[in-house]
């Protein structure tokens, strides 16, 4: 049954919802998974990966549906909602469908956004669990990456204090000379905390640490939340744990994990986060909970892990890419497809009304101030000056010879005359369309929608990448600027050019990922510049270097693995009843 959406908030859906969620058996059964497949953790439980490909691992695998969006306002135009929507609506079709969507990071749920599960009928259950640490995971990465840093911090005060002959007499160890001005790696906590940006370590003696700048980034930027979302089994992520570079040493080599001897132990802290946790939606479909990875540095969605899982278990396994479809679904079809295996049938173009309208020449959208009136009253010429937007995202999506789908996410403001308009459009860009309105109504309000992604999973596609994985850094990064984005070409800082020739020049390099980082708010660098923006050049300031997870991120602008926490955060509102134990205010 669809709930009161209008009247009742997220956190009383859910409960209401949670009343009747699935038992561990009935799970059990449902998902034909046996006991030693399926771990319990309280209301939620993790489903065990090795088991469950070990038996599945040579069933067809089913349908694979993602979930992507026009260039967004800075409100989202609701990509998980739509996910979750259209979950429920195959399940009205009598489907069997599931899906995985990433994990929710502490900072922003204590912080301006909230946790994010969806929404309305369309959203996550339990909400709770779902909002403050699932069953660890990132408890797990931060203590793997921050043991990381222990080490090296270790190693350098002890190779500060001891000889040559005493680090192999004592330890077997022998001199790293780590440069402590080139120490890259930094420690990690769920939070955003700005005051630990930039900080100072090691005061005190010869015997309390080695004094040098510091850094802390948000869990979920760790590298180790990206090798998460990217691997394919305990063995890679096992490989990978050896390969990150932590720092440099003073004649310019990299000093990595397995140079300290610490990834073994950082793959014992990890190991149970290769299993995904189950949750399901409101109208009790399936949905795995796993990795939550940067947007921008990272490849922004839910692991390949999952991916692999649902497409076992589910006819139709539905995924969601952080961001636009510029980079979240950019990346989807370049790395994560790539590293995977995994070729999609169809690619879900999420749009609203009102991001169009923004696109079109609407007011500023500024998250937490009313919406001008511009966005609540029909105004069909505005929503065509925006359609561009979409067409773009549409092209991009077909230049992967995947099938599109527009799921306009209807608001009850938007008119039947905007709609038809989108619709039109949509259609002769050579997608299909279907408004959906699975906030207000559930899966009853996603049928079109769910049938029209059926219809598109049927049919042929012929899926390619971008570029091949022989082609060069700066090759790769001009065609993605020029064929997704729009760019007449690309500029690098001499800093930048530098260190592309250098990558360039070491094959070691040749097979790492190429992980755009830009804003996600304009198809272009610069967050004002809405619509289809001509005549524009991509400047490209920095290339990070991922090592473990194989990452080579040009940068089109600055980024800041840290965010701050605003003056009114959302933290100030929650509590817990004492009688009942339940958590409050935190949706």
């Amino acid at each position: 049954m669809a709930y009161n959406a209008v009247e009742m908030k997220d956190w009383q859906i859910s409960e209401a919802a949670e009343a009747n969620m699935p038992s561990h058996a009935e799970w059990r059964e449902k998902l034909g998974l046996s006991k030693e497949e399926y771990q319990e953790y309280g209301r939620l439980s993790k489903l065990d990966f090795l088991k469950i490909m070990d038996r599945l691992g040579d069933k067809s695998d089913g349908k694979y549906i993602e979930v992507t969006a026009i260039t967004p306002t800075p409100l989202g135009e609701g990509k998980s909602t739509t996910s979750v929507g259209l979950m429920e609506g195959m399940g009205k079709l009598g489907l069997n469908v599931g899906g995985a969507l990433r994990q929710p990071s502490g900072g922003p749920t204590m912080n301006i956004k909230g946790t994010a599960a969806g929404g309305g009928n369309a959203l996550l259950i339990p909400m709770t669990e779902f909002s403050m640490g699932l069953t660890g995971d990132i408890n797990d990465i931060m203590n793997a990456h921050n043991l990381a840093m222990v080490a090296l911090t270790a190693r350098m005060q002890h190779e500060r204090n001891y000889t040559d002959e005493q680090l192999e007499r004592l330890t077997k160890m022998r001199r790293l000379d780590i440069d402590p001005t080139r120490v890259e790696f930094g420690w990690i906590i769920d939070f955003c905390a700005q005051a630990l940006r930039n900080i100072i370590i090691g005061l005190g003696g010869r015997f309390d640490g080695y004094t040098m700048q510091s850094k802390f980034g948000i869990a979920v930027s760790s590298e180790l939340m990206a090798i998460l979302s990217i691997v394919r089994d305990l063995p890679d992520l096992r490989a990978k744990m050896d390969e990150i570079t932590l720092a440099f040493d003073k004649t310019g080599k990299p000093v990595k994990t397995k140079d300290l001897e610490v990834g073994g132990a950082m793959t014992a802290w990890m190991r149970n986060t290769i299993n995904p946790t189950l949750m399901c939606t409101a109208e009790y479909q399936p949905c795995m909970v796993h990795a939550g990875p940067f947007a921008n540095i990272a490849v922004g969605q839910s692991s390949i892990i999952a991916d692999r899982v649902g497409l076992k278990l589910f006819d139709y396994h539905i995924t969601e890419s952080g961001f636009g479809a510029d980079i979240g679904f950019e990346k989807f079809w370049n790395v994560k497809c790539r590293n995977s295996g995994l070729k999609p049938h169809v690619s879900v173009l999420t749009s609203t009304i009102r991001a169009l309208k923004m696109h079109g020449g609407g007011p500023k959208v500024v998250a937490g101030l009313a919406l001008d009136e511009a966005y609540t009253k029909e105004n069909v010429e505005l929503v065509e000056k925006g359609i561009p937007n979409m067409v773009k995202h549409i092209e991009n999506i077909r230049k992967a010879g995947i099938n599109p789908v527009v799921c306009i996410n209807a608001f009850h403001t938007d008119t039947k005359d905007e709609i038809a308009a989108v619709r039109k459009a949509a259609e002769e860009a050579g997608a299909r369309c279907a408004t959906s309105t699975h906030w207000a109504d559930g899966g009853d309000g996603a049928i079109e929608f769910a049938e029209a992604v059926k219809e598109a999973c049927e049919q042929p596609n012929d899926f390619q990448f971008l570029y091949p994985l022989e082609m060069k850094l700066r090759d790769r990064v001009d065609k993605i600027a020029k064929e997704v984005y729009g760019a007449d070409g690309v500029s690098w800082t001499p800093e930048a050019e530098q260190k592309a020739k250098m990558l360039e020049a070491d094959s070691s390099f040749d097979d790492f990922s190429t992980m755009m980082v830009k804003t996600h708010l304009s198809l272009t660098h610069d967050p004002t510049l809405k619509g289809v923006p001509k005549g524009w050049t991509l400047p490209i300031r920095d290339v990070l270097i991922y090592s473990g997870a194989k990452f080579l991120c040009p940068c089109a602008g600055t980024i800041s693995l840290m965010p701050g926490t605003s003056s009114n955060p959302a933290f100030r509102r929650i509590d817990v009843d004492t009688t009942s134990g339940k958590v409050e205010g935190l949706f």
